[in-house]
């Protein structure tokens, strides 16, 4: 617990070294991973005109141009490492704003310490991604955020309860939706992969396709597709290693050093890769 508390005080300091200039800019590389649209006032808009309760909810707030700016400024604290104040941020934004609140409590609650604050943050988060799915049911993000709140919320449990509870199944509807919605979406291939191949290693292979339909060849087909769409990004190598150790621990052991090595030879785009790159150089436990 004390290392990981060490690594998000470094890693908040080495991506504020680096921080987005110019968020519009860098954008697309920022976020090639999950595909979220550039929050301008034009997107805001088209949201507003297709869903009542969006639009009714930012003529409350203010106004498209109003939420537009306050979206920037809440993913400008994400990618210069201010977890909390992005958490604050984005619950102040309704549907658009939990996708960048819920990122922001899947870092520092990974990165952070372990306890019930923690624990409170995530069920806040996985509240925030159902009202959000609730509001714009077409955005590929609303489910990917909340498909990763859940995760981090079973992974804290224990996956074994996670499945007993209907949770898992929860994380894959909704990253299987974000897929739908979004089929270049890298970092929902990462976390289908990773479902897969936790289910395999905890219940065997055949209890996991005859109960859950997961495979090893499912997480591994996810795992190489997020690598050919990032192939940059120091999470899908470190994800991809992770899940070769759960399904193999032994005979995926070189593989996944390699793939720890690619990672912590990436160049971080923000403070979060920063984090993961100096976790990648660590190696695998």
């Amino acid at each position: 617990m004390g290392a990981k508390r060490t690594a998000l005080k470094k890693g908040a300091k080495t991506g504020n070294r680096h921080p987005p200039k110019n968020l519009h800019d860098r954008w697309e590389r920022l976020h090639e991973g999950d595909r979220e649209p550039w929050p301008d006032e034009p997107r805001v808009a088209r949201l507003e005109r297709r869903h009542a309760a969006f639009g009714a909810w930012v003529a409350r707030l203010g106004g498209t141009a109003d939420v537009a700016r306050r979206l920037q400024n809440a993913w400008q604290q994400f990618h210069a490492g201010d977890y909390r104040e992005a958490i604050e941020a984005g619950t102040q934004l309704g549907a658009l704003g939990a996708t960048v609140a819920n990122k922001a409590a899947a870092v520092h609650t990974l990165y952070g310490r372990r306890g019930p604050r923690e624990l409170r943050l995530l069920d806040d988060a996985v509240k925030r991604g159902e009202a959000a799915v609730a509001t714009l049911p077409d955005y590929a993000n609303a489910h990917y955020t909340l498909a990763l709140a859940l995760g981090r919320y079973s992974q804290r449990i224990s996956i074994l309860q996670a499945l007993a509870d209907g949770l898992a199944a929860r994380v894959r509807k909704h990253l299987e939706e974000t897929l739908t919605l979004e089929p270049r979406h890298a970092e929902a291939h990462i976390a289908l992969g990773l479902y897969h191949a936790e289910v395999v290693a905890k219940l065997g292979a055949l209890m996991a396709r005859l109960t859950y339909g997961a495979s090893q060849d499912a997480a591994l087909e996810h795992f190489r597709r997020a690598i050919k769409l990032v192939p940059g990004s120091p999470i899908a190598h470190m994800e991809y290693a992770h899940g070769l150790l759960l399904l193999d621990g032994t005979g995926n052991r070189e593989q996944a050093r390699e793939l720890y090595a690619q990672a912590a030879a990436c160049e971080p785009a923000d403070a979060m890769e920063a984090l993961d790159i100096e976790r990648a150089k660590r190696g695998p436990a």
